[in-house]
């Protein structure tokens, strides 16, 4: 019979120590992040481009210096709304296989403490510190691989839809 993907996940996190918690953290805060930014270039995106594109077809003046700048602006800005959140993501990625790391290295130094307590190498004494370290790197390394796509995704959507919006605004 197969547990439930919390139950999985509960003993995941006891299993994998403190360090798991924070992993698990990052991804839900990452995963968080992603869903936002899919809602925005799906749904809000679109009349943000339509509404701009509405107030540059009004104006009257499209050649002379103050409406290049405007439209500079106009362009600027919607970039700057397709690229919020952009840099918490891209810090969440590359920091969750740094969390399984900190806590390889605490499960390793587990394993040396057990070790020094007994005096020799035990395998049942050392077993518990290896899984710990091995759960925490694979768990940091799960979660940044599934943010690497959506990052890389939403990197090259900022940048196509900008010069596709700077391309619609014509002088």
């Amino acid at each position: 019979m197969l547990a439930s993907p919390l139950g999985s996940l509960a003993d995941l996190a006891l299993q994998g120590g403190p360090f798991v918690v924070w992993i698990f953290l990052c991804a839900f805060v990452m995963w968080t992040l992603v869903i936002e930014r899919w809602w925005y270039f799906a749904r809000v995106l679109p009349q943000e481009i339509e509404r701009t594109l509405a107030a540059w077809r009004a104006r009257s003046d499209h050649r002379s210096w103050c409406a290049r700048q405007i439209r500079q602006a106009m362009v600027s800005r919607l970039n700057a709304a397709m690229s919020a959140n952009l840099p918490v993501l891209r810090v969440l990625v590359p920091l969750s296989p740094l969390l399984g790391l900190v806590g390889t290295v605490s499960g390793m130094l587990e394993v040396f403490d057990s070790m020094a307590l007994r005096g020799s190498a035990d395998a049942r004494a050392m077993a518990s510190g290896v899984s710990e370290a091995m759960i925490c790197t694979l768990t940091g390394l799960a979660v940044s691989i599934t943010g690497l796509y959506p990052v890389y995704y939403f990197q090259t959507r900022t940048r196509t839809e900008t010069e596709l919006l700077a391309d619609r605004l014509v002088y």
